[in-house]
Parts: structure tokens; C-alpha cells; sequence
């Protein structure tokens, strides 16, 4: 527990402080004299407008240099490979290096998106196969991959919208999204980007939409309803094809926000709920890395009738080869360069192949069982309180509240997250959704065993103790880890982050 776990504490420099002037990782060899006869002087090549009249400051060090610096700065972090990463909604999973190997072979990371068609038919193949099997899982009609997260293909899925009912005439008087208030913040923001107005509707006393709310909010207006299912609170919207019915007697279109489709893989489909468009996100659901700022992979799945709208150019078969398809009329368009983040595209490719459609269903399994014994084990540990009690089953997370903590003995959320990290945790996610007062939402997927369940809800079965007996230890954690309490403003303020070293140097030099 606590005692046995000591992050790694190097007092490292950034990278630009070490090395020395001369020093090499890597010597280009010279050109023969017969290879520069062929391409001349490789200087002459260089448009002089790009040409920088003095070398870029880059930091000169040796490879085994470089290695121990990085090494040593993944000794002060954590990461999915070292334990259990319960961030909920955010499906941190165990990323199989298999995917990684896959997609780093040379026969498809060394081809080039402008080059002929006849040349890359495997990797149109791949990615042709791979938008049919996402179609499949989700229940649309065709699916683009194109969008390079999920909040861009909940941008996709909106601006999909709009072309839906400018093609109807109504664009201007649907003017109005709806979201329930546990929604993820990129939905009322993917929303109002677009050019929509943003309603929020109520959830009821089991964590679901209200549908007397709802029907109160639909009108001629509305565009579509933006949900996710299960939804934040780990509950299934039981009432989902009533919502549908309400969303499209108005008009109206239903889009599914994929944070939460790992829980149901297999086993139910968002097109059969009624949902019009999907968005999947591949870095969540499908064993590719998420986190870090990327690069990410958020396709859309829509249903018939709607896929004349998305974006070109569209991986089409003809029975003898792919080929790209432009020839869309009423397409909205490109929203990205080339065709998608395909190296995350592949490793999703090979994660739904390796585990096939038994594999995919017991994903899904274990990850609700995971969230529902946590869910019982921590419900039983002081200070801890499941809203919406446990009279319906959660699915992929459960989301706790700290609330008496706070209010017995000013132990609050953040105290709660900071603390575990001295136990070789990371946090779960705090504060969200917004309407559990001191939320604690904790997805522990399905790649972790019973004994690292075990050991999270034993350090927070102790972090309970330790509020009632010694809240100030709480309260000041942590204790054990490379960087300890950090002043949370400060360290993501503008005025104090530097993102990078020129930017630290200007701020250096001005202090």
C-alpha cells in the first residue's frame, strides 16, 4: 500500500539544458559522389524563402543521453501499462502492443497519402473493412473515419445536421440542440460551434432524462438531442426508444455520443435505439492509446438516408478494387486533411479482429461487472454515497459522492484524488458530472483483475479512516510523488505555463 509505493524523484533537467555543443545521436553519412551527380547540391533544392539564415537552437546530446532523460521522466509519471487508470468516461484500457507492432510495419507506415490508388490498395482495404465492421457494431448504415477525435466527430455529427435539414428547408427554424445536464461538456460545445443553441433538460430521480422535461422542450425548433448510453452516471436511459419517439415526432434527430459504448459491445446496438448518428471513439472503445493530446480517431456511424451528407472522399468497392469516391453532390465536404489518423485506425483494426465479435461481447461484460463491484464494495465504506442508489445496476462507471466527507470533515473531492496517488493510484475523475455534488467517477474497463479492484477500493476504504482521524494528512496529499501538492491556478495559468522553450525563455528572461 501507501509505504511500499515511492515515485521516482530525478532532479532533471529539460532536455535543452543538457549535452554539450558537437555531441550526436545520429550521423547522416555523406552523399557519394555518384548519388550527387543524380541530385545535385542538395542545398540548391531548398527554396531560399525557407532557408534559415542561422542552424535551429536544437539541443545537442548522444543517444544514450537522450534515453536516460526520457527514461527517467517516465520514472515520475504513470502511465496505463504500470495499474489501474479509473478515469470515468474516458475508458482508460490496457493498449495490447500487438495493435503497436501492426501498425508500425513498414508496408503500411511508409506509404503516402498522395500516391496512387493501384499502389495502397491494402491499407483502402483495411480501412474499407474496418468502417463495414464499425457499421456492424453500432447499428448505421455506412460510418466515415475521417474525424480525428471524438469532440471532431461530435462537430461532424452536428454540422451533419444542419445539412440534414437545409436539404428539408427547415434550417432556420431548427435552431435549438438539446443535452441533459449530465452531458459531456464537447456536446453543448460541439452544439454552439455549429451554430445551434444549446437546451438543457433535466435528468429525473434515477440519474435519466426527464421525458416530462423533455416533451416540454421539443418543438419545432429542435434540431436533434445530443445523449449518451449508458449515460455519465453509468445508468442505462431505460426509457431510450420513448426518447427517440419524442425526438422524431418533431423532427428532430437523435445523435449518440460513444464515450460510454464500450459497456454495451455486443451486446445492444445505438442504431437499434434509434439513434440517427453515432460517433465511436476509437481511442476509448478499442484498445488504441488515449490521453496526451492525442492523436485520436472519432468516426461517425449514421444511419440510411443520411450517409449522402458525409464527408468525401469515401472508400468505395467495386468488387475488384477500392477506390476513392468524390463523387458525393450533397456532401458537406472535407473536415480533415487525407482520410483520418490511420495509424490509429489500424491498431483498431487489429484490436476488433483479434478479439472477434465473442471477444468484443465479453468487453463489455467484464468492464460492467468491474464497475458494479466497485460500485457495492465502495457504497459500504464511510463517507462514500452512490446517488441513485443501488437499486439499478451501473454499467461501464459508477459515479460516487464525497459530499459527507466535506461536510463532516472538510475532506473534499480533490483531497480524495490527491491522496491516492500516494498509494501508486491514479485519481478517477473529479467533479464531473456536475449535477453529483464532490463526484468521484470511477471506470475501472475490463483490463484490470479483481486484485487491482481490490487494492483501489482498499486505498480508499483507508483514505476514509484517515479523514475522520487525521483529515489534514488527507488534505495535503500528496506525500509519495515525484512533484507533490501543486497550486492548481497557478499551474494553468497562462501567465506561468510554458509550453515551450522558446516560450520559457522569454519568460525567464522577463522575471
Amino acid at each position: 500500500m501507501e509505504s511500499s509505493f515511492r515515485q521516482a524523484k530525478w532532479n532533471e533537467p529539460i532536455i535543452f539544458e543538457l549535452g554539450k555543443k558537437g555531441r550526436r545521436g545520429y550521423i547522416v553519412p555523406k552523399l557519394e559522389e555518384d548519388i550527387k551527380k543524380i541530385v545535385g547540391n542538395i542545398e540548391e533544392l531548398i527554396p531560399k524563402e525557407i532557408l534559415r539564415e542561422k542552424p535551429p537552437k536544437l539541443p545537442e546530446l548522444s543517444e544514450v543521453e537522450v534515453v536516460r532523460h526520457f527514461i527517467r521522466l517516465s520514472q515520475m509519471n504513470y502511465s496505463i501499462d504500470l495499474g489501474l487508470y479509473p478515469l470515468g468516461s474516458c475508458t482508460m484500457k490496457y493498449n495490447p502492443k500487438i495493435n503497436e507492432f501492426l501498425a508500425n510495419h513498414k508496408g503500411l507506415n511508409w506509404i503516402h497519402p498522395y500516391q496512387d490508388e493501384d499502389t495502397v490498395q491494402g491499407i483502402l482495404a483495411i480501412l474499407y473493412w474496418l468502417g463495414k465492421w464499425l457499421a456492424e457494431i453500432t447499428g448505421t448504415k455506412e460510418v466515415c473515419l475521417h474525424p480525428a477525435a471524438g469532440a471532431h466527430g461530435e462537430l461532424l455529427g452536428t454540422l451533419l445536421m444542419r445539412a440534414y435539414h437545409k436539404k428539408n428547408g427547415e434550417l432556420k427554424e431548427r435552431k435549438e440542440i438539446i443535452v441533459p445536464d449530465s452531458a459531456h461538456g464537447t456536446n453543448p460545445a460541439s452544439a454552439a460551434m455549429a451554430g445551434f443553441e444549446v437546451v438543457v433538460v433535466p435528468s429525473d430521480q434515477n440519474g435519466c432524462v426527464n421525458i416530462e422535461a423533455l416533451k416540454n422542450a421539443v418543438s419545432e425548433k429542435t434540431a436533434g438531442l445530443m445523449l449518451t448510453n449508458p449515460n455519465t452516471l453509468g445508468i442505462f436511459e431505460r426509457n431510450i426508444e420513448e426518447i427517440a419517439r419524442i425526438i422524431h415526432e418533431v423532427g428532430g434527430l437523435l445523435y449518440y455520443d460513444g464515450a460510454n459504448l464500450n459497456a454495451i459491445l455486443g451486446k445492444a446496438r445505438p442504431g437499434d435505439m434509434g439513434f440517427d448518428i453515432v460517433h465511436i471513439n476509437i481511442h476509448k472503445t478499442f484498445g488504441t492509446p488515449h490521453g496526451g493530446g492525442g492523436p485520436g480517431a472519432g468516426p461517425i456511424g449514421v444511419r440510411e438516408g443520411l450517409e449522402p451528407f458525409l464527408p468525401v472522399p469515401r472508400i468505395a468497392y467495386d468488387g475488384k478494387r477500392y477506390y476513392l469516391d468524390y463523387d458525393k453532390p450533397e456532401s458537406i465536404g472535407r473536415i480533415r486533411g487525407f482520410f483520418g489518423n490511420i495509424a490509429v485506425l489500424l491498431k483498431a483494426y487489429a484490436y476488433i479482429l483479434s478479439l472477434g465479435a465473442e471477444g468484443l461481447k465479453e468487453v463489455a461484460e467484464i468492464s460492467v461487472l468491474n464497475a458494479n463491484y466497485i460500485a457495492k464494495k465502495l457504497a459500504e465504506v464511510e463517507g462514500f454515497t452512490l446517488p441513485y442508489g443501488m437499486l439499478q445496476p451501473r454499467k461501464h462507471e459508477c459515479v460516487f459522492s464525497v459530499k459527507k466527507l466535506r461536510n463532516e470533515r472538510n475532506v473534499e473531492a480533490l483531497h480524495v484524488a490527491k491522496r491516492l496517488l500516494d498509494f501508486g493510484l491514479h485519481a478517477p475523475t473529479m467533479y464531473f458530472p456536475q449535477i453529483v455534488e464532490e463526484a468521484l467517477m470511477i471506470e475501472p474497463t475490463e483490463s484490470f483483475e479483481k486484485e487491482e479492484l481490490d487494492r483501489f477500493i482498499k486505498a480508499l476504504k483507508k483514505i476514509s479512516e484517515e479523514s475522520y482521524e487525521n483529515p489534514e494528512k488527507v488534505r495535503n496529499a500528496p506525500k509519495n510523488t515525484a512533484i507533490s501538492r501543486l497550486d492548481e491556478v497557478k499551474a494553468s495559468h497562462p501567465r506561468t505555463m510554458a509550453l515551450s522553450w522558446k516560450m520559457y525563455l522569454k519568460k525567464t528572461a522577463s522575471q
